[in-house]
């Protein structure tokens, strides 16, 4: 349905995005098969609650030791105004700590941090979507493969809203089964509460 040339899934909807007369576009990305709607509502009243954001995004908290070490669990750290300071596969913030990459990890997360996975659900300003695919990758985007890392380096603020409802997310092939499962069981508790 677009451009066969297309490397990711931003260069998709802003080529959809660049024939619609709207002032907002909301990207929810394959991968997150069973996101709940409360979920993609909180990104969009995060970027209609600010009109100088260009961009907003979701993360949900972290609570397994072990996806702060898993590159396929993307991590966001923000600043005080809940905008995102950057992305990243390795655990961010770092914890200084000396048995920090003990396996099996015997250590709890520490509670005053807060540590967050980026869950793939955007909304953009039009004008800065169709601004963002005319830039070239940055390298900060290139070596971490995730894009959101051109919106920072273009200098965007991407206000990060933080959910608790975010069912389960497809990062690798493992997670299809999981995910066939979260959903039989979602529509089977759907199904019973009529």
């Amino acid at each position: 349905m677009t451009d066969p040339g297309h490397v990711n899934g931003t260069q998709r909807i802003a080529e959809v995005a660049a024939g619609l007369d709207a002032e907002a576009v909301v990207n929810v990305q394959g991968d997150e098969p069973a996101i709940h709607p409360s979920s993609i509502n909180a990104v969009i009243d995060a970027l209609a609650a600010d009109p100088d954001l260009e961009m907003a995004t979701l993360a949900e908290r972290i609570t397994r030791r072990e996806d702060l070490f898993n590159p396929n669990v993307v991590k966001v750290t923000r600043n005080g105004r809940g905008d995102a300071l950057y992305f990243s596969r390795a655990p961010i913030p770092y914890l200084m700590r000396p048995d920090m990459a003990e396996r099996p990890f015997s250590w709890a997360l520490d509670p005053r941090v807060e540590y967050l996975r980026h869950i793939g659900v955007y909304a953009f300003r039009r004008a800065f979507l169709l601004r963002y695919v005319a830039e070239p990758a940055c390298a900060a985007e290139s070596a971490e493969g995730l894009e959101q890392l051109r919106a920072l380096h273009m200098g965007a603020r991407i206000r990060t809203a933080v959910t608790q409802r975010t069912g389960v997310g497809v990062d690798t092939p493992e997670d299809i089964a999981v995910a066939e499962r979260y959903l039989a069981n979602e529509c089977a508790s759907e199904l019973k509460s009529f």
